[in-house]
């Protein structure tokens, strides 16, 4: 039973709860204790010592992390000794650091670069040998440094703990200790999902996304292309982190009018596609539904969740839909029904895509989607490198007037906005499927039991008498707690969402970086940018996907209606089981 104890901190009597660690206790008493290898969202490492403090009566230094408060404890955090002896551990760690701060992706926002600042660090004390590794560029989304790394162990328990994939370990021992994947092979022959956590839990830059704005820069200066761009719900929700603002601030008006100025000529929203995307899904839903087709249906928008099932999971491959993702399915339409409205060569658009996720530069690169014999999407960069290319073009992103997106590919429903949240596909889904059905407006169209950030939400919706049972899953983690449910009993459920990050694509990897007061992952934080999208929801007059006049006109002018010949030829692909080389899955079934 939880009771309050009294502890001194720096001579001063305080009253906090007995279940908590030192750190813990510390932080409510307003002593914030300098760490790194500690994330909330983690298992207790230990490893950094950053955080030692004295406690009267034990002879060595403690963990506070990990070390209990007692009653009575007297604890020192910040006397001579304890300041000196942090100190020398982060001299220690940057001792065997490289020196590239100013030209390195984390300068101003690393974690081991404000350690360093507070501490009073202003020279290099200690020499000696230094590791050595080269980086890994295989991959087409997440490089790895290994020079960088100071062995916190974050981006290993992220990847096991909350994501499940185990694709990182340390290897060897002593100063020989690295993180790297099994075997030391390249990522892009790895289960890695490409999901980008590693990155957001990472204090220094060990992990970034593979960088394509150079490439970017270069080819919105060729006179002879037609540069389009399309911007994933939540990068609106938030961009701003990226210029100071607070969480949750809606962007969406300033971000088109900093790509205009940046030298796209059009700039269209994956909103409109997602709301193709409901089209195409929840038909293909109904028509599984009444025809007793393979269900449950699992929803196929997240990239990094896609790669992990066919790598662990081929054996639901038939209840995957097959669906492409919203990123896709735009990409598919600005290369061929874009192209002959204006009556252009779709080989001469640059189709780019402003991200929240790393993995979506693997979907971008993956040959099943592309369009008669092209890559449909030409260029994916993240909400970070967004930011950096905006701040780059000298462009004052807070001050700009606002700017609509472009006809006919930017208008969208309030369905459309919530896919960037935990929940959202399944809700805008339902939302369509329910009237397609049921011939009749759906009245409460926000389902309250598939929202918040719980990993794993289960609900029902009636449908013409009949018991409609859903899941949601938001982390690949929680996703293989959906799918073991799933193997046990193919009739739990009918219709499943999963997104591959923690919270969805609001908690992407390719979103901005914790800032000094924040951490990756807090709720708050998502919370916030959720808020932003459910907003935008409320505020549209269209809330259902089938009511947007410009997808309805789609359909007319173009497509035919969902799932026909057309569709499942540009909106739709296959999925195939793929595991890396040398790589045994765990779960691997295949029946």
């Amino acid at each position: 039973m939880e009771k309050n104890i009294t502890i001194t901190i720096n001579d001063k009597i305080h009253r906090v709860k007995s279940d908590q660690t030192i750190m813990q206790a510390a932080d409510e008493c307003g002593y914030h204790i300098p760490r790194l290898c500690y994330h909330p969202k983690l298992s207790i490492e230990g490893a950094c010592r950053v955080c030692i403090v004295q406690v009267e009566g034990i002879k060595n230094y403690v963990a506070s992390c990990c070390y209990p408060v007692a009653d009575g404890m007297k604890i020192y955090t910040n006397n001579k000794e304890i300041r000196q002896a942090r100190r020398d551990i982060v001299e220690l760690l940057l001792d065997n650091h490289p020196e590239d701060c100013h030209t390195c992706e984390r300068d101003g926002n690393c974690e081991l670069q404000r350690l360093a600042y507070a501490m009073g660090i202003r020279h290099r004390h200690f020499e000696g040998q230094r590791k050595s590794y080269e980086k890994d560029l295989s991959s087409a989304s997440v490089i790895r440094d290994p020079d960088k790394c100071i062995l916190c162990g974050r981006c290993v328990r992220m990847c096991s703990e909350i994501q499940g994939v185990h694709c990182l370990g340390q290897a060897y021992r002593g100063f020989n200790t690295v993180v790297m994947p099994a075997y030391n092979m390249p990522f892009a022959e790895t289960v890695c999902t490409a999901c980008g956590q590693c990155i957001n839990v990472c204090p220094t830059a060990s992990f970034v996304e593979k960088n394509y704005t150079q490439e970017l820069f270069e080819k919105l200066n060729h006179k002879d292309l037609i540069k389009v761009a399309q911007v994933a719900p939540s990068v609106r929700a938030a961009i701003g982190e990226g210029f100071g603002l607070a969480p949750g601030r809606n962007m969406e008006g300033q971000l088109v009018a900093a790509l205009k100025r940046m030298g796209f000529d059009y700039v269209f929203d994956t909103q409109f596609s997602a709301d193709l995307t409901i089209m195409e899904e929840a038909s293909e839903f109904l028509e599984r539904f009444q025809a007793k087709g393979p269900l449950p249906l699992i929803t196929s928008c997240s990239s990094a969740w896609m790669k992990y099932m066919e790598q662990f999971y081929p054996d639901l491959i038939e209840n995957i839909s097959t669906c492409k993702s919203p990123m896709s399915m735009g990409s598919a339409m600005i290369k061929t029904y874009f192209a002959n409205k204006i009556k252009a060569d779709p080989k001469k658009i640059l189709s780019v895509a402003v991200m929240c996720c790393t993995a979506k530069k693997y979907e971008s690169a993956r040959p099943e989607l592309n369009v008669n014999g092209m890559r449909s999407t030409d260029i994916v960069v993240t909400t970070r490198e967004a930011v950096w290319m905006i701040k780059s073009a000298g462009i004052d992103f807070i001050n700009i007037t606002p700017e609509k997106f472009d006809e006919p590919l930017g208008l969208s429903s309030g369905a459309g906005a919530i896919f960037g949240v935990t929940g959202g596909v399944m809700e805008a889904a339902i939302r369509t499927a329910y009237e397609l059905y049921m011939g009749e407006t759906l009245i409460d169209i926000e389902l309250a039991d598939v929202r918040g950030f719980k990993g794993l939400k289960e609900a029902t919706v009636v449908l013409d008498g009949q018991e409609l049972r859903l899941a949601v899953a938001h982390g690949l983690g929680n996703a293989h707690r959906a799918l073991e449910m799933v193997r046990e009993d193919r009739d739990r459920f009918h219709f499943v969402e999963v997104m591959g990050c923690p919270g969805g694509c609001i908690g992407g990897g390719g979103q901005p970086y914790a800032t000094a007061n924040s951490i990756p992952l807090d709720e708050e934080c998502l919370r916030l940018r959720a808020q932003a999208l459910y907003g935008l929801d409320r505020e549209k007059t269209i809330r259902r996907s089938h009511e947007n006049p410009d997808v309805q006109r789609l359909y007319k002018e173009f497509l035919g209606k969902p799932l026909s010949e057309k569709s499942h030829k540009l909106l739709h692909t296959h999925y195939a089981a793929k595991l890396p080389r040398g790589i045994v899955s765990p779960n691997l079934k295949v029946v």
